[in-house]
């Protein structure tokens, strides 16, 4: 029961990161980010309860990379406009993996309070704020 509150509690969280990209109708919207933060906790469970003994970390080193790679393929360079577009989206895609390996492995408050710095993070355009 253990392995699976932590798929659904890292789909929780993830949705509310999703919702913010949604909401702005970016390509990678709220959808994208439920499978990142999830998968990210899928297959951090199926190391540590799968693979008794493992080392977990492996598979966490991994998830970086290869949602590195999926961010990649959000971030386009516009050359007539001298801008980059995707970038939030990208690293967003990678904090929602970072989030769903949190819980993936029980650090369930350090997995909220990331949840809520990314949502503040997320929202704080809206508000003004220089970052």
């Amino acid at each position: 029961m253990e392995a699976i509150f932590r798929i659904v509690f890292a789909a929780f969280l993830s949705f509310f990161l999703g919702l913010d990209r949604e909401r702005r109708g970016k390509p990678a919207g709220l959808r994208t980010m439920l499978l990142v933060g999830t998968g990210a906790a899928l297959f951090t469970v199926v190391s540590i309860y799968g693979f008794p003994g493992s080392d977990p970390s492996r598979v966490a080193s991994n998830i970086v990379t290869g949602v590195g790679f999926l961010g990649a393929g959000t971030i386009l360079r516009v050359k007539e406009k001298e801008r980059i577009l995707g970038l939030t989206t990208a690293a967003t895609i990678w904090y929602v993996a970072a989030v769903g390996t949190l819980v993936g492995v029980g650090m369930y408050a350090e997995a909220v309070v990331a949840t809520i710095l990314g949502w503040l993070i997320l929202e704080s355009k809206q508000w003004g704020l220089p970052f």
